[in-house]
């Protein structure tokens, strides 16, 4: 099958990537202007078609003649100076991408999507069929749980040949982003404190995402399902143990209670929006919502369904600190 792929470059997006060069299928990579990933997706045999999701002309040359799309592209940050860039990139940029995979006639689309959308629902852990929580603790949350109504009532309206995947906290190798960044700062001994330490949260290893999304695509007879995808339900504070196992770094002595956590993110997201630099350690307010709520998904529908076996946690943090160091 010829694939269309968008957020190629991105963390999870490289891994997919690397999964798939090693199939028969053929990759087409949608990248924005002077990407410096792009190279790497061209190593990999990928075309790469230049283009934004929310240039909607774009998306639709590039996807001509593609069987498939993997739409991973997002815009994953708990802060940002203006938070209409969400909306633009998890709501526009979903839409123009089902649009356009209607257009062009393809057979499946995977959307990948976050299990931060159900926020916190009242059964726990929550399934795929669960209803969704009353609150998102985050605009990326809440722009990708519009993001993901758009294609569903595409499904429903329209046809789109949608299968939806639901990843919770993603750990691996060079990930730039939120988790990656916690990581860091444990082992280079910028974490002041701990925070949220009986907080539970679920985490996947990044290329065990990777697999149930090309698994999710191959599978047949599976439009319209759902796949949250996550391996173990942790606490934070067993998350540090790990990491200070693993580094050889101590865990911080100092912890911060709750309501302290909440007023020193207050304060530093509020430094930020005024300095236009994202929050010291990581500490926006939404950032500190989502670990303070936590997420206790249950991802056993994607080993059941599609025959997948999770790494270890431990595994994924191992390989996350060696890269990082």
């Amino acid at each position: 099958m010829k694939i269309f792929i968008t957020g190629g470059t991105g963390f999870l997006g490289t891994n997919l990537v690397t999964r798939l060069s090693r199939t028969e299928h053929t990759l087409c990579c949608l990248i924005r202007k002077n990407t410096p990933a792009s190279e790497r997706l061209r190593t990999l045999g990928a075309t790469l078609v230049q283009g934004d999701i929310t240039d909607k002309a774009s998306i639709l040359r590039g996807m001509n003649g593609c069987d498939w799309v993997i739409h991973l592209a997002g815009l994953y940050r708990f802060w940002a100076p203006d938070p209409q860039v969400f909306r633009n990139v998890n709501i526009d940029g979903a839409r123009n991408v089902m649009e356009c995979a209607l257009d062009n006639g393809v057979s499946k689309v995977v959307h990948v999507s976050t299990c931060g959308i159900y926020g916190k629902p009242e059964d726990c852990p929550y399934r795929e069929q669960s209803n969704v929580g009353p609150v998102r603790y985050s605009d990326y949350f809440k722009t990708k749980y519009e993001g993901d109504q758009i294609v569903w009532d595409l499904h429903r309206s329209k046809g789109l040949p949608v299968v939806v995947v639901y990843p919770t906290a993603v750990l691996g190798a060079n990930d730039p982003k939120a988790t990656g960044k916690y990581i860091w700062n444990f082992i280079h001994r910028r974490m002041p404190a701990t925070v949220f330490d009986d907080s539970y949260f679920t985490f996947v290893y990044v290329k065990d995402v990777a697999e149930v999304i090309v698994r999710a695509a191959e599978k047949e007879g599976n439009i319209g399902e759902r796949y949250l995808i996550g391996a173990e339900q942790i606490t934070f504070g067993r998350v540090n143990q790990m990491l200070s196992e693993i580094s050889g770094v101590p865990v911080p002595r100092l912890h911060l209670p709750d309501a302290l956590t909440m007023l020193n993110a207050m304060l530093l997201t509020g430094i930020a929006n005024v300095l236009n630099k994202e929050p010291l350690w990581g500490m926006s307010t939404s950032q500190m919502q989502v670990m303070r709520a936590g997420v206790r998904a249950d991802g056993s529908k994607a080993e059941r369904d599609l025959g997948i076996r999770y790494t270890p946690v431990r595994v994924a943090l191992e390989e996350a600190i060696a890269s990082l160091k």
